[in-house]
C-alpha cells in the first residue's frame, strides 16, 4: 500500500465516505456507511467517524478533511459560508477544526478540518447556499469561465470565473419535488413505479422535457400535464414517472438559461445515471454537455488541503 498522506471525508446527509490519498492525491482505499449527518445520534459525530475508519487513524497518522453537510447547522460543526467570488485559497484559509474525541495524543489525526460551503446573492436579492457541491466543482478542474450542473435533491448551476472561483450559482430543487410529488402526492397514484425502475422510458421522458421547457414559466400548471396526460390515457402508468422526471428537469433547464444559454455548453458533474438524464435533456434543449471525470470530491478535497497546508504533494 502507498503512504497515505490525507484522510479525505464526504460526509452528507446520508451518508458517509472515507478516502485514504496517497502524496499525489491517488485513491489507495475508499469506506462507506449509511452515517451521514442525519443519522447521528446525539452528537455522536466522533464515534461514528471511528465505527468507519478508526483503524486507518490509529495507524496513519495523516492529517483529515472533511466536506459536505458535516459544516452544516445540524453537523459536528458549523462552518460559515463563504462569499462567492470563492477560490480554493480562501476555502483553504477558512477551514475549521474539531477534536475527534478518542484519539490520543497531539499528531494530525487527532482533528479534523472542515470546509465551508457558498453562498450568494441572486438578482432578486435572495441568498442561495451550497455546501459540498463547491469542492466537486473546483476538483472538476475545469477551464476558464465554465458552466457546470450538479444533478441532485437540489441541482446546482454554477458559473466559474476566469481564475476558477465559484463566481456565482443557482440552485434547483428537482430532486427533491420528484420525490415530494411522487410519494405524497395525487401524481403517483397513476404510475407504475415497478415497471418505470425494469427500463427507462426515453420517449416519455423526452416528450417531457419539451414540456417543461415550454412550459417552465408556469410550473405549477406545467407540472398537471403529468396527470392528465395519466387520466387521458396519452401516456402508461410506467412511462409518466419518466415524463415527470422530464417535465422537471425540463423546467429546470429553462429556468437556468433565462439569460441566454452557456456558449460552451455545461460540464455535467455527479450520479451517471441522474447525468444521463441530463444529458439527453440538455441535448432536448440545444445545449452542448460533456461528462466531468470521476472522482471530483476527492480531487478537491486534496487541493484545498494542499492549499491549506494541511499536505504536502510528492513527485
Amino acid at each position: 500500500m502507498n503512504t497515505p498522506h490525507l484522510l479525505a471525508l464526504d460526509w452528507g446527509t446520508s451518508n458517509l465516505r472515507a478516502s485514504l490519498l496517497d502524496g499525489r492525491g491517488q485513491g489507495i482505499e475508499t469506506r462507506s456507511a449509511p452515517g451521514g449527518v442525519m443519522a447521528v445520534k446525539n452528537g455522536q459525530f466522533s464515534a461514528a467517524l471511528l465505527t468507519l475508519c478508526g483503524d486507518w487513524i490509529a495507524q496513519f497518522d495523516c492529517a483529515l478533511i472533511a466536506s459536505g453537510m458535516i459544516g452544516s447547522r445540524q453537523g459536528w460543526k458549523e462552518a460559515p459560508y463563504l462569499d462567492c467570488p470563492a477560490t480554493i485559497a480562501q476555502a483553504a484559509a477558512q477551514l475549521i477544526t474539531v477534536g475527534i474525541d478518542g484519539v490520543e495524543g497531539d499528531q494530525p489525526s487527532r482533528q479534523l478540518h472542515i470546509a465551508a460551503g457558498l453562498k450568494c446573492i441572486d438578482t432578486g436579492g435572495e441568498y442561495d447556499v451550497m455546501r459540498g457541491e463547491e469542492i466537486q466543482i473546483w476538483g472538476a478542474d475545469l477551464p476558464p469561465g465554465s458552466c457546470c450542473v450538479l444533478p441532485g435533491t437540489h441541482s446546482k448551476w454554477a458559473w466559474q470565473g476566469d481564475g476558477g472561483e465559484v463566481r456565482h450559482f443557482r440552485s434547483f430543487m428537482t430532486g427533491e419535488l420528484y420525490g415530494l410529488l411522487t410519494q405524497h402526492g395525487i401524481l403517483g397514484r397513476l404510475m407504475d413505479f415497478e415497471a418505470a425502475r425494469d427500463s427507462f422510458q426515453k420517449d416519455e421522458f423526452v416528450a417531457g422535457v419539451k414540456r417543461g421547457l415550454q412550459g417552465h414559466a408556469q410550473m405549477s400548471h406545467t407540472v398537471f400535464a403529468a396527470r392528465t396526460a395519466g387520466l387521458m390515457g396519452r401516456i402508461a402508468p410506467a412511462g409518466l414517472p419518466d415524463y415527470l422526471s422530464g417535465i422537471l428537469i425540463g423546467v429546470e433547464i429553462g429556468g437556468a438559461t433565462l439569460d441566454g444559454k452557456p456558449a460552451g455548453g455545461v460540464t455535467l458533474i455527479g450520479d451517471d445515471a441522474l447525468c444521463m438524464r441530463y444529458d439527453l435533456a440538455l441535448d432536448v434543449a440545444g445545449i452542448a454537455s460533456r461528462r466531468a471525470p470521476e472522482g471530483t470530491t476527492t480531487r478537491g478535497q486534496w487541493m484545498v488541503a494542499v492549499a491549506a497546508g494541511l499536505v504536502s504533494p510528492t513527485a
